[in-house]
Protein backbone atom coordinates (compact mmCIF):
# COMPACT_ATOMS: atom_id res chain seq x y z
CA UNK A 1 0.00 0.00 0.00
CA UNK A 2 1.35 3.45 -0.88
CA UNK A 3 1.78 6.28 1.60
CA UNK A 4 -0.23 9.45 1.07
CA UNK A 5 1.85 12.61 1.04
CA UNK A 6 1.10 14.73 4.11
CA UNK A 7 2.69 18.15 4.66
CA UNK A 8 2.15 18.10 8.42
CA UNK A 9 4.15 14.85 8.71
CA UNK A 10 6.90 16.30 6.50
CA UNK A 11 7.17 19.42 8.67
CA UNK A 12 7.21 17.34 11.88
CA UNK A 13 9.89 14.94 10.61
CA UNK A 14 12.16 17.77 9.42
CA UNK A 15 11.70 19.61 12.74
CA UNK A 16 12.75 16.43 14.58
CA UNK A 17 15.84 16.09 12.36
CA UNK A 18 16.72 19.74 13.05
CA UNK A 19 16.42 19.28 16.81
CA UNK A 20 18.67 16.21 16.69
CA UNK A 21 21.26 18.08 14.61
CA UNK A 22 21.22 21.07 16.99
CA UNK A 23 21.93 18.77 19.94
CA UNK A 24 24.85 17.08 18.19
CA UNK A 25 26.76 20.16 17.03
CA UNK A 26 27.09 23.81 17.94
CA UNK A 27 28.07 25.34 14.59
CA UNK A 28 27.65 29.09 14.06
CA UNK A 29 24.24 30.16 12.79
CA UNK A 30 24.08 31.20 9.14
CA UNK A 31 21.65 33.63 7.53
CA UNK A 32 18.51 31.84 6.44
CA UNK A 33 15.98 32.83 3.79
CA UNK A 34 12.40 31.74 3.11
CA UNK A 35 10.97 30.49 -0.17
CA UNK A 36 7.21 31.07 0.02
CA UNK A 37 5.35 28.20 -1.60
CA UNK A 38 2.32 29.39 -3.58
CA UNK A 39 -0.99 27.89 -2.42
CA UNK A 40 -2.03 25.04 -4.69
CA UNK A 41 1.52 23.85 -5.40
CA UNK A 42 1.66 20.12 -6.12
CA UNK A 43 2.68 18.32 -2.92
CA UNK A 44 5.06 15.94 -4.67
CA UNK A 45 7.06 18.93 -5.96
CA UNK A 46 7.30 20.31 -2.41
CA UNK A 47 8.58 16.94 -1.17
CA UNK A 48 11.16 16.84 -3.97
CA UNK A 49 12.42 20.33 -3.09
CA UNK A 50 12.69 19.56 0.63
CA UNK A 51 14.61 16.35 0.00
CA UNK A 52 16.81 17.56 -2.85
CA UNK A 53 17.83 20.92 -1.40
CA UNK A 54 17.65 20.11 2.31
CA UNK A 55 15.34 23.02 3.14
CA UNK A 56 13.31 23.20 6.32
CA UNK A 57 9.51 23.31 5.82
CA UNK A 58 7.74 25.77 8.13
CA UNK A 59 4.56 27.80 8.17
CA UNK A 60 4.59 31.59 8.31
CA UNK A 61 1.86 34.22 8.45
CA UNK A 62 1.96 36.34 5.31
CA UNK A 63 -0.30 39.22 4.26
CA UNK A 64 -2.08 38.17 1.07
CA UNK A 65 -3.40 41.14 -0.88
CA UNK A 66 -6.27 39.50 -2.79
CA UNK A 67 -10.05 39.57 -2.47
CA UNK A 68 -10.41 39.96 1.31
CA UNK A 69 -6.85 41.22 1.93
CA UNK A 70 -6.05 39.05 4.89
CA UNK A 71 -3.14 37.43 6.64
CA UNK A 72 -2.80 33.71 5.85
CA UNK A 73 -0.55 30.98 7.11
CA UNK A 74 1.55 29.79 4.17
CA UNK A 75 4.16 27.08 3.74
CA UNK A 76 7.74 28.34 3.45
CA UNK A 77 10.96 26.43 2.88
CA UNK A 78 13.88 27.89 4.86
CA UNK A 79 17.57 27.57 4.14
CA UNK A 80 20.75 29.34 3.00
CA UNK A 81 20.40 31.83 0.13
CA UNK A 82 22.11 29.67 -2.52
CA UNK A 83 19.90 26.67 -1.78
CA UNK A 84 16.72 28.77 -1.67
CA UNK A 85 17.54 30.37 -5.02
CA UNK A 86 18.25 26.97 -6.60
CA UNK A 87 15.02 25.58 -5.08
CA UNK A 88 13.03 28.53 -6.45
CA UNK A 89 14.35 27.88 -9.96
CA UNK A 90 13.54 24.16 -9.59
CA UNK A 91 10.03 24.98 -8.29
CA UNK A 92 9.14 27.13 -11.29
CA UNK A 93 10.61 24.65 -13.78
CA UNK A 94 8.68 21.76 -12.22
CA UNK A 95 5.43 23.75 -11.98
CA UNK A 96 5.76 24.81 -15.62
CA UNK A 97 6.35 21.19 -16.68
CA UNK A 98 3.38 20.04 -14.59
CA UNK A 99 1.04 22.67 -16.08
CA UNK A 100 2.14 21.86 -19.62
CA UNK A 101 1.49 18.15 -19.04
CA UNK A 102 -2.12 18.74 -17.99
Amino acid sequence: MHKTLNLEELIASKQLEKEKAEKSDDLPTEELYDLIIPPGTVVSIIYDIVEEFGLEPLTRKVFVDIANSEERELLVLRGPLEKVQAAEKFLYEEMKAWVESQ
